[in-house]
């Protein structure tokens, strides 16, 4: 384990290689799972100040699950709390998942983004994915999520040489600093 701050690496992190491949798992984390995307409190009013410009790159099944569900929900756990995701389009794929020309799923926040239209590039668990954080009151335990659709991106990882934290190092960044990722590399690659 590698220890930053408030925060838990595991050592799968450093130590497992992960490059998305879309051509063969088609984007099935869009799809795939009980829920839809974890989300943080404060992302709930982002999505709402961002969804008129991120709406006209939606499916219409996404828009009607919106307007339906609204923009994300509660999941409830057994406690009868839970955490806020993104509303699925029948208990499936994220409403915010756009088929692309080849069939394969893409964000569609991502797209508005990545066009300029918005300056948020995509629900900060999306963009830290294959890193899940659980939060605790004193420290972040970020962990690498084993998920049989993600084989051919860990194949690929793996032919590219690009470990887990090199891959997601800007939404690294994005939620921790540059400073903290820095850090991280630092400790990984044994630098002083």
């Amino acid at each position: 384990m590698i220890l930053i701050d408030n925060t838990v690496i595991s050592d799968d992190i450093a130590e497992q290689f992960f490059v998305c491949n879309l051509d063969k798992c088609k984007g099935a984390c869009c799809v795939e799972g009980d829920a839809g995307a974890p989300l943080e409190r404060d992302e709930l009013a982002k999505l709402q100040e961002i969804y008129p410009a991120v709406k006209p790159y939606l499916s219409a099944a996404g828009i009607a699950a919106i307007e339906a569900q609204g923009l994300y929900e509660q999941d409830i756990d057994a406690e009868g709390d839970g955490d806020y995701v993104t509303t699925t389009v029948g208990g499936r794929e994220c409403v915010y998942a756009i088929y692309d020309e080849k069939n394969i799923l893409k964000c569609g926040i991502e797209a508005a983004y990545n066009d300029g239209k918005i300056d948020w590039p995509k629900p900060i668990s999306c963009h830290l994915y294959p890193i899940r954080v659980t939060k605790y009151e004193q420290y972040h335990a970020l962990n690498y999520d084993r998920w049989p659709i993600c084989s051919p991106a860990c194949g690929f990882g793996k032919q590219l040489g690009v470990p887990v934290y090199k891959f997601v190092s800007n939404a690294l960044v994005r939620a921790y600093g540059q400073a903290w990722y820095d850090q991280l590399r630092r400790e990984i690659e044994g630098e002083n």
